[in-house]
This record gives C-alpha cells, sequence and structure tokens, in this order.
C-alpha cells in the first residue's frame, strides 16, 4: 500500500511537471508587459487595462535583413516580448534569421520552446541532437517552402548550403525562449571554465582549449 501511494505520488508530480513546463495560460484577453514595474513574478506584470495601445501588439521592420558580417554569417532579428509587450503571457515568439552564403546558425539552444522554422529563401542544412545516451542527429537539406521542427531543449543549427543569402523566419512557443549558443556558453563564459575541466571534457590538450577560448 505505501507502495503503490508512493507511485501514485510520483505520477502526479510528474504530471504537475509537464503540465507546468511551458508558458502560463493568461486568464483574461491579453496582459501587456509593464516593463516599468518593479514587481517581480515570473514573466512581466500587467499593464493597467486602460493605458493598453495598439502599439503595444505591434512590431515593424522585420522585412529589413539583420546585419550577416561576423564570423557566423548570420543575423538572427527576434521578435519576442522585449519587442512586443503583447506578447506577455501569449507563449508565442518568432525570429528572422538572415544566412550569409555559407554562413549559419551555430549550434545552440532554446530552454524554453520547441521551434518550427520556415524557408524563405535559399536551401540550409540543418538538424538537431537528441539527448543522452543516443545524441543521434536528425538531419535535412532543406529548400525554400520547406519546415522543420527543432524541440524544446535539444542542440539544434542551420547551415546555407549556397552561394546566395538565404532567409527563413522561425516560431517558438514562448514569449522569451531565450538562447544558449553552446561554443560561446562553453568557451566565451566570464569567468572562463578552467581549461583541464574543459581539456578532459573533450579530451583535447589545454592548450587547445586556450586557443579556442582566446577566440571568445
Amino acid at each position: 500500500q505505501m507502495a503503490t501511494k508512493f507511485f501514485l505520488l510520483a505520477f502526479l508530480a510528474l504530471w504537475a511537471s509537464r503540465a507546468l513546463a511551458s508558458d502560463p495560460s493568461q486568464l483574461q484577453d491579453f496582459c501587456v508587459a509593464d516593463r516599468t514595474s518593479q514587481v517581480f513574478v515570473n514573466g512581466f506584470a500587467c499593464k493597467d487595462p486602460k493605458t493598453v495601445v495598439v502599439e503595444d501588439f505591434l512590431f515593424s521592420g522585420l522585412h529589413m535583413a539583420g546585419n550577416m558580417s561576423n564570423k557566423q554569417g548570420s543575423a538572427v532579428s527576434a521578435v519576442n516580448v522585449a519587442h512586443i509587450p503583447g506578447l506577455n503571457t501569449l507563449g508565442i515568439s518568432l525570429a528572422r534569421v538572415d544566412y550569409a552564403p555559407y554562413g549559419q546558425n551555430p549550434p545552440h539552444i532554446h530552454p524554453r520552446a520547441s521551434e518550427i522554422l520556415t524557408v524563405l529563401e535559399g536551401s540550409l542544412y540543418v538538424g538537431f541532437v537528441t539527448s543522452n545516451p543516443e545524441n543521434k542527429l536528425f538531419s535535412k537539406v532543406l529548400n525554400k517552402g520547406d519546415v522543420f521542427v527543432f524541440p524544446q531543449g535539444l542542440i539544434h543549427f542551420q547551415f546555407n548550403t549556397g552561394d546566395k543569402e538565404a532567409i527563413a523566419i522561425a516560431a517558438l512557443s514562448s514569449k522569451n525562449p531565450g538562447v544558449i549558443t553552446i561554443a560561446n556558453a562553453v568557451f566565451g563564459s566570464v569567468p572562463s571554465i578552467s581549461d583541464d575541466i574543459l581539456a578532459k571534457a573533450f579530451q583535447v590538450d589545454k592548450k587547445a582549449v586556450d586557443h579556442v577560448q582566446a577566440q571568445f
């Protein structure tokens, strides 16, 4: 009987954690983010609905390409709750991604969102890797009009396979999905992760780690 109660409690805890593993649902028509509020909540406090204006639900400029003149040859133009206050509590956001010829959106994760990506121009080689222990790569070359899904929290990437610029639109299942670029986090943390730790983790000489860290 005790074992039955234990498993029942474990099941309820797992069910509750799954139910809470996404942005909380809104309890009114909208909850426009009040970025001036001193109240700390999981997200943003709501503006007084009487002060809400149509511009709280608007963002302009996504027709413009981002600056791709960087080492990765890509630019991510995010549109989340930081850009549209009206996204607060709605659990959605999007981004435009521009890729220079042979540019990439390097391996990264979104800790709070799944992603669905649509190619608007060009061709992209995309993929994601499953969790331990399999670490299986699911990858595909996408062309204009193709759509691909990246599950929440998994490492994924996009690479422009062509000699022309490519464009994609990504929709994400959170108003604030977050992004962790793997190389930046591992080799560019402040303060730095010990090169002894990274050398052992990547099974390379410490000089190799020091060289990579210096790039960040």
